[in-house]
């Protein structure tokens, strides 16, 4: 879990125990109210548990703080969409994690998004993408949307041609030569990428393989400076301190000035074709 995750829970556990204290309510008073362990009361003030809505609106009456209530729900709901386990996120299938993105897309002036192992899911080809979401429904046994992922997939990337929006990808050399279906699915992805370089609204940036490794950084998404989302193997973090989207933002910036674009970055696009082209003869 994130610093960012953790300090905010932090943060709500001590606002939490300033309304006991006022109120003049000891813990072990209020989790005889609560009918709860007293350990549960010091863990949600210390930031190691995140009490239910329930709880809370028990704890607000208890402490003669109903006032407070509608503060606390939201910041209780702001907590839990914090760090969001890709089961639970996809529990429907995987077409809802691509209208959940899609929603942070669609409010943002500036996209800034780097890969470090495959392709971004804006620049994918329907080949590409119905081969990679079917590998993320296998692993994590999600229901079978394969064909309703891929459509939500590309309608996203009809953001791509609105005005008034700007877009800022980079990947690493690597995530051209990752394979993700065939020869054939990245034949085509690489041809795309190829088609996409000289688009005015658009920059993408290759960070060559033999580049020093100055960032080491899981691949993520910004969305101006409000939300970084970051993917993690098991879940999806929402990064909103402006502290740490401002670390986000300099890692950004330290691998864009790594990167090539333009020819340099064509050139090593057709140095991946050739290798798959050879491949298949």
């Amino acid at each position: 879990m994130t610093s960012s995750v953790q300090e905010a829970r932090e943060a709500f556990g001590l606002r939490l125990r300033e309304i006991r204290r006022n109120s003049g309510v000891s813990g072990r008073e209020l989790a005889a109210h609560l009918h709860v362990h007293e350990s549960k009361i010091s863990r949600i003030e210390h930031g190691k548990a995140t009490p239910s809505a329930a709880v809370l609106r028990a704890y607000c009456q208890i402490c003669n703080a109903n006032g407070e209530l509608p503060e606390l729900l939201a910041t209780l709901n702001h907590l839990q969409t914090m760090y969001m386990e890709w089961r639970k996120l996809l529990g429907s299938g995987v077409k809802r994690g691509q209208q959940l993105v899609m929603k942070n897309e669609s409010s943002a002036e500036l996209i800034r998004n780097y890969e470090s192992q495959i392709i971004p899911g804006l620049l994918q080809t329907a080949a590409y993408a119905e081969a990679k979401l079917r590998r993320v429904i296998e692993f994590y046994h999600l229901p079978d949307d394969l064909d309703a992922g891929v459509i939500a997939r590309m309608e996203r990337q009809q953001i791509l041609y609105k005005r008034g929006r700007r877009f800022h990808f980079i990947i690493s050399e690597k995530s051209l030569y990752t394979t993700v279906g065939d020869d054939s699915v990245m034949t085509g992805q690489l041809d795309r990428l190829l088609s996409i370089i000289g688009m005015p609204n658009l920059t993408l940036g290759i960070v060559p393989l033999t580049a020093e490794a100055l960032v080491v950084i899981e691949a993520f998404m910004m969305f101006d400076t409000r939300v970084v989302k970051v993917e993690g193997h098991t879940a999806e973090l929402s990064i909103t301190q402006p502290r740490e989207i401002a670390e986000y933002g300099r890692a950004f910036d330290t691998l864009a000035g790594q990167s090539v674009t333009g020819d340099a970055a064509r050139t090593l696009i057709r140095r991946a074709l050739t290798v798959r082209t050879e491949a298949a003869e």
